[in-house]
C-alpha cells in the first residue's frame, strides 16, 4: 500500500531592495538588482524547505530608510495584511529600515500577520529571541551611525557658513548661482535698491506692498508681493553681503547690494512700532480732495491734521476759519473729517461712472479721440473701476480723483460732487492698457 507524505508548506517569499540615491538606477544592471540577485539564490537555497519567491516587485530607488513613506514599502506592508507574503527577504536589514522605532513597527506587522523576517547578508530569524536581540543590536548601530553621520553634515554646514560660503537652498531675489555661489543680478538688485530705499520714503510695508503690486512687480518664483515678503527681504542680511548661521552673521563671499547707510535707515523705522510707523505713513498720505473742495461760499478748504496721544485726526476746514472771516449764522460746516468727506466723495464717484447717462458720454469721447478702444472694453472697465480702485496705493487714488473730480461743494444739504466725463475716458484708457499688454504677452 503506497503511503502519502504530507508536502511541506510552501513560504511565499517577498524580497524587498531599497536605494537611497536615484544615481545608476538607469543602468542595466543596477544596485537594486544585485539585492535581488543574492536575495533569489537565498530563496533558492532554501527550496527544499518550501521557500518560493513570488513575482511582485518592491523596489524602492532613490528614498531614504529614514522613513517609512516609501511606496514599494507600503504595496509590501499591504499585502502582508491581505495574507499574500510568508516571509521577507532582504539583502541587509538597514534597506528594511535604519531606525530601530520604524523598525520596530514593522516586526509589530510581521508578527501580527506571522511573517518571518530574513536578512541574507545577517543570518537570523525573528521568531526566536536571540534573533530579536541580534537584529536590536544591528539597528541601533545602524541608527548610531545615521546620526553620527548627520551630526557631521551639520558642523560641517556651520563651519561653511561661518566662513561665508554659500550652501545652496532658496536663491535669494537680486541675486544668481554660478558655480555654487551667489553673483548679483544687476536688475535685482537695482529692484532691492529701489524697495529699500522706497521703504524709507513711505515707512510703511503696507503701503510700499500696495504699490508694488499695482505695479505689477513679482518676486523670484513670478508671484505679485505681499507685505510678509517685503518684511523678510527687508530682514535679509544677505543683502549686506553676511551669511547667516543660527541668528549669527558672518562676512559672505558674495557682493553686497545694500550698503550700510541704507540698511541701517530702513531698520531704524523697523524698530518703531507698527502703530507709530502707521501714523506717520498717515500723516504723510496725499489729502485726497486737496484743492478741489471748498465751501458754499466759495472759499477753499484746506486740508489739515492734529495727533492727540498715538492717533491721528485729519480735517478739511474752510479758508474763512483760518481767516478768521467765518459766518456764525451760516448752515454750512467749516470743519469736517477728511476720512468721512473722501469716503463719500469716492462712492458718489463709483456711483456716477457706471450710471447710463456717463456711460454713454465716456463711449462717445472714446471714439472721438486718441486710439479706438472696443466699446465691450470700456464697459467692462467701468463694470471694474470699484476693484482695481482697492488695489490702487493712496497717491495714485489721489491722482484719479483729480482726474475724475473738478469740483466737490460743502453745502448745508450735503455734498455737490461734480465728476469730468472726459476725465473718466482717460482713466479707462489707462486701465485697459495694462489688459491689453497681458494680453499681448
Amino acid at each position: 500500500m503506497d503511503v502519502m507524505v504530507n508536502p511541506k508548506r510552501r513560504l511565499r517569499c517577498a524580497i524587498y531592495t531599497r536605494k537611497s540615491s536615484e544615481e545608476g538606477l538607469d543602468m542595466e544592471f543596477n544596485s537594486l538588482d544585485a539585492q535581488r540577485e543574492s536575495c533569489e539564490a537565498y530563496v533558492a537555497s532554501q527550496r527544499s524547505e518550501g521557500w518560493a519567491t513570488i513575482r511582485e516587485r518592491y523596489d524602492d530607488g532613490g528614498f531614504s530608510g529614514g522613513t517609512l513613506d516609501r511606496p514599494a514599502l507600503k504595496r509590501l506592508l499591504a499585502d502582508i495584511e491581505d495574507g499574500l507574503v510568508d516571509v521577507v527577504v532582504v539583502y541587509k536589514i538597514d534597506r528594511l529600515s535604519r531606525s530601530l522605532m520604524d523598525f520596530s513597527k514593522l516586526v509589530e506587522v510581521f508578527d501580527r500577520n506571522e511573517v518571518t523576517f530574513v536578512s541574507v547578508t545577517q543570518s537570523f530569524n525573528t521568531t526566536t529571541s536571540m534573533g530579536r536581540l541580534t537584529l536590536n543590536i544591528l539597528l541601533s548601530f545602524a541608527q548610531f551611525e545615521r546620526e553620527v553621520i548627520g551630526e557631521r553634515i551639520r558642523d560641517k554646514v556651520a563651519a561653511s557658513r561661518k566662513r561665508g560660503i554659500w550652501m545652496g537652498g532658496y536663491v535669494p531675489f537680486g541675486y544668481d548661482v554660478q558655480d555654487r555661489k551667489l553673483v548679483v543680478n544687476a536688475a535685482e538688485a537695482a529692484a532691492v535698491r529701489r524697495i529699500f530705499e522706497r521703504f524709507v520714503e513711505l515707512g510703511s510695508a503696507t503701503t510700499l506692498a500696495r504699490e508694488l503690486r499695482a505695479q505689477g512687480f513679482r518676486n523670484k518664483q513670478g508671484t505679485l508681493v505681499d507685505k510678509g515678503y517685503l518684511y523678510r527681504l527687508l530682514n535679509n542680511r544677505v543683502y549686506r553681503g553676511e551669511a547667516v548661521h543660527k541668528g549669527k552673521a558672518y562676512p559672505g563671499e558674495h557682493e553686497a547690494i545694500i550698503d550700510a547707510e541704507l540698511w541701517n535707515r530702513v531698520h531704524a523705522i523697523l524698530q518703531e512700532s507698527p502703530r507709530e510707523r502707521a501714523n506717520n505713513s498717515r500723516m504723510q498720505m496725499p489729502a485726497l480732495l486737496k484743492g478741489l473742495i471748498f465751501s458754499e461760499t466759495g472759499a477753499a478748504m484746506t486740508p489739515t491734521a492734529t495727533r492727540k496721544g498715538t492717533k491721528l485726526y485729519r480735517y478739511y476746514v474752510s479758508m474763512d476759519v483760518i481767516r478768521n472771516r467765518e459766518d456764525s449764522e451760516s448752515d454750512v460746516p467749516s470743519r469736517l473729517p477728511a476720512g468721512m468727506v473722501e469716503d463719500a466723495v469716492v462712492t458718489e464717484v463709483r456711483r456716477i461712472v457706471q450710471t447710463p447717462e456717463v456711460v454713454t458720454k465716456v463711449l462717445d469721447a472714446l471714439q472721438q479721440d486718441g486710439p479706438q478702444v472696443r466699446e465691450a472694453e470700456a464697459i467692462a472697465a467701468l463694470n471694474d473701476f470699484d476693484a482695481v480702485w482697492n488695489q490702487l496705493f493712496p497717491a495714485e487714488q489721489a491722482r484719479i480723483i483729480q482726474l475724475l473730480v473738478r469740483r466737490v461743494i460743502v453745502t448745508a444739504d450735503g455734498l455737490a460732487v461734480d465728476v469730468r466725463a472726459e476725465g473718466i475716458g482717460g482713466v479707462i484708457r489707462e486701465m485697459i492698457a495694462p489688459v491689453r499688454m497681458e494680453a499681448a504677452e
